[in-house]
Protein backbone atom coordinates (compact mmCIF):
# COMPACT_ATOMS: atom_id res chain seq x y z
CA UNK A 1 0.00 0.00 0.00
CA UNK A 2 1.69 3.79 -0.67
CA UNK A 3 2.30 5.66 1.84
CA UNK A 4 -0.26 8.79 1.76
CA UNK A 5 1.24 12.32 2.63
CA UNK A 6 -0.92 14.10 5.72
CA UNK A 7 -2.06 17.63 5.06
CA UNK A 8 -1.24 19.48 7.99
CA UNK A 9 -4.79 20.78 9.83
CA UNK A 10 -5.14 24.29 9.25
CA UNK A 11 -6.48 26.14 12.68
CA UNK A 12 -9.85 27.92 12.54
CA UNK A 13 -9.28 30.98 10.92
CA UNK A 14 -5.66 30.85 10.11
CA UNK A 15 -5.01 32.09 6.60
CA UNK A 16 -2.76 30.82 3.94
CA UNK A 17 0.43 32.92 3.29
CA UNK A 18 1.65 32.29 -0.06
CA UNK A 19 4.64 34.20 -1.85
CA UNK A 20 4.82 34.97 -5.70
CA UNK A 21 6.09 32.14 -7.59
CA UNK A 22 8.12 34.18 -9.83
CA UNK A 23 8.56 37.38 -9.09
CA UNK A 24 8.78 39.61 -12.59
CA UNK A 25 9.70 43.22 -10.65
CA UNK A 26 9.83 44.75 -7.17
CA UNK A 27 9.78 48.06 -6.38
CA UNK A 28 12.09 48.94 -3.88
CA UNK A 29 12.21 52.95 -4.09
CA UNK A 30 8.26 52.24 -2.93
CA UNK A 31 9.55 51.52 0.67
CA UNK A 32 11.65 54.11 0.49
CA UNK A 33 9.75 56.94 -0.03
CA UNK A 34 6.45 55.56 1.14
CA UNK A 35 4.90 54.71 4.33
CA UNK A 36 2.59 51.26 3.11
CA UNK A 37 -0.37 51.84 5.07
CA UNK A 38 -2.39 49.06 3.25
CA UNK A 39 -2.09 46.60 0.11
CA UNK A 40 -4.12 44.40 -2.07
CA UNK A 41 -3.65 41.88 -4.24
CA UNK A 42 -5.16 42.94 -8.09
CA UNK A 43 -5.29 41.33 -11.57
CA UNK A 44 -3.59 43.26 -14.55
CA UNK A 45 -5.28 43.74 -17.96
CA UNK A 46 -2.16 42.92 -20.71
CA UNK A 47 -1.60 42.12 -24.44
CA UNK A 48 0.45 39.00 -25.84
CA UNK A 49 3.54 40.97 -26.72
CA UNK A 50 3.47 42.99 -22.96
CA UNK A 51 2.99 38.89 -21.12
CA UNK A 52 6.01 37.88 -23.05
CA UNK A 53 7.89 40.61 -22.10
CA UNK A 54 7.32 39.92 -18.34
CA UNK A 55 7.98 36.63 -18.64
CA UNK A 56 11.84 37.90 -20.18
CA UNK A 57 11.42 40.35 -16.58
CA UNK A 58 11.18 43.43 -18.91
CA UNK A 59 9.53 45.77 -16.37
CA UNK A 60 10.10 48.98 -14.78
CA UNK A 61 7.86 50.53 -11.86
CA UNK A 62 10.09 52.72 -10.60
CA UNK A 63 7.89 56.07 -11.77
CA UNK A 64 4.13 54.16 -11.52
CA UNK A 65 1.76 54.52 -9.55
CA UNK A 66 -2.23 53.59 -9.93
CA UNK A 67 -4.92 56.04 -10.68
CA UNK A 68 -8.82 55.61 -10.43
CA UNK A 69 -10.62 57.42 -12.82
CA UNK A 70 -14.36 56.74 -14.16
CA UNK A 71 -14.82 53.53 -11.25
CA UNK A 72 -11.64 51.80 -12.49
CA UNK A 73 -8.49 52.02 -11.36
CA UNK A 74 -5.87 52.37 -14.24
CA UNK A 75 -2.03 51.53 -13.82
CA UNK A 76 -0.14 54.53 -15.14
CA UNK A 77 3.74 54.82 -15.97
CA UNK A 78 4.66 51.59 -15.95
CA UNK A 79 7.41 50.28 -18.63
CA UNK A 80 7.05 47.32 -20.26
CA UNK A 81 9.66 46.94 -22.60
CA UNK A 82 8.80 46.22 -25.90
CA UNK A 83 9.21 42.39 -27.23
CA UNK A 84 11.32 41.95 -29.98
CA UNK A 85 9.91 39.15 -31.69
CA UNK A 86 6.26 40.60 -31.89
CA UNK A 87 7.34 42.96 -34.84
CA UNK A 88 4.10 45.09 -35.85
CA UNK A 89 2.24 43.95 -33.54
CA UNK A 90 4.02 45.36 -30.30
CA UNK A 91 2.61 47.28 -27.76
CA UNK A 92 3.31 50.81 -26.17
CA UNK A 93 5.62 50.17 -23.59
CA UNK A 94 3.98 53.62 -21.16
CA UNK A 95 0.69 52.90 -22.05
CA UNK A 96 -1.63 52.87 -19.18
CA UNK A 97 -3.13 49.49 -17.83
CA UNK A 98 -6.45 48.51 -16.39
CA UNK A 99 -5.85 46.74 -13.07
CA UNK A 100 -8.82 44.13 -12.25
CA UNK A 101 -10.58 44.67 -8.71
CA UNK A 102 -14.04 43.70 -7.03
CA UNK A 103 -16.20 47.14 -7.07
CA UNK A 104 -16.02 47.60 -3.03
CA UNK A 105 -11.82 47.54 -3.31
CA UNK A 106 -12.34 50.26 -5.87
CA UNK A 107 -14.56 52.75 -3.62
CA UNK A 108 -12.52 51.59 0.07
CA UNK A 109 -9.06 52.33 -1.56
CA UNK A 110 -10.15 55.53 -4.10
CA UNK A 111 -12.11 56.81 -0.98
CA UNK A 112 -8.95 56.70 0.96
CA UNK A 113 -6.85 58.11 -1.28
CA UNK A 114 -8.71 60.30 -2.22
CA UNK A 115 -9.97 61.27 1.54
CA UNK A 116 -6.41 61.27 2.98
CA UNK A 117 -4.20 61.89 0.39
CA UNK A 118 -2.99 58.66 -0.36
CA UNK A 119 -1.03 57.16 -3.34
CA UNK A 120 -1.74 53.81 -4.94
CA UNK A 121 1.75 52.45 -5.60
CA UNK A 122 2.50 49.26 -7.53
CA UNK A 123 5.02 47.11 -4.92
CA UNK A 124 5.32 43.82 -7.14
CA UNK A 125 4.29 42.31 -10.51
CA UNK A 126 4.58 38.47 -10.90
CA UNK A 127 3.31 35.55 -12.07
CA UNK A 128 1.01 33.03 -9.83
CA UNK A 129 0.94 29.36 -9.49
CA UNK A 130 -1.34 29.14 -12.49
CA UNK A 131 0.63 31.43 -15.06
CA UNK A 132 -1.94 34.50 -14.02
CA UNK A 133 -0.17 38.13 -13.94
CA UNK A 134 -0.72 39.57 -10.74
CA UNK A 135 -0.27 43.41 -9.38
CA UNK A 136 0.45 44.08 -5.30
CA UNK A 137 -0.53 47.63 -4.93
CA UNK A 138 -0.33 49.80 -1.55
CA UNK A 139 -1.94 52.19 -0.29
CA UNK A 140 1.10 54.78 0.86
CA UNK A 141 1.93 58.00 2.38
CA UNK A 142 5.00 59.86 1.41
CA UNK A 143 7.66 60.05 3.76
CA UNK A 144 9.04 63.18 4.68
CA UNK A 145 13.19 63.96 3.87
CA UNK A 146 13.81 63.36 8.33
CA UNK A 147 11.71 60.10 8.18
CA UNK A 148 13.61 59.07 5.12
CA UNK A 149 16.92 59.71 7.40
CA UNK A 150 15.44 57.81 10.22
CA UNK A 151 14.89 54.15 7.83
CA UNK A 152 18.32 54.52 6.69
CA UNK A 153 19.88 55.15 10.09
CA UNK A 154 17.65 51.76 11.26
CA UNK A 155 18.57 50.07 7.98
CA UNK A 156 23.11 50.75 9.14
CA UNK A 157 22.41 49.73 12.90
CA UNK A 158 20.82 46.60 11.59
CA UNK A 159 23.46 46.05 9.05
CA UNK A 160 26.17 47.01 11.95
CA UNK A 161 24.21 44.27 14.44
CA UNK A 162 24.45 41.53 11.24
CA UNK A 163 28.27 42.13 10.79
CA UNK A 164 28.98 41.79 14.76
CA UNK A 165 27.10 38.52 14.71
CA UNK A 166 28.62 37.39 11.75
CA UNK A 167 32.32 38.44 13.27
CA UNK A 168 32.10 36.39 16.60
Amino acid sequence: MPSEKKKPDKKAGEKKKELPVKLVSDNRKAKFNYEIMDSLECGIVLLGSEVKSLRNGKLSLEESYARVKDGVVWLVGADIAEYPQATIWNHAPKRPRKLLMKQSEVRKFAALAHEKGLTLVPLKVYFTERGIAKVLLGLCRGKKMHDKRETMKQADAKRDIARAMRSR
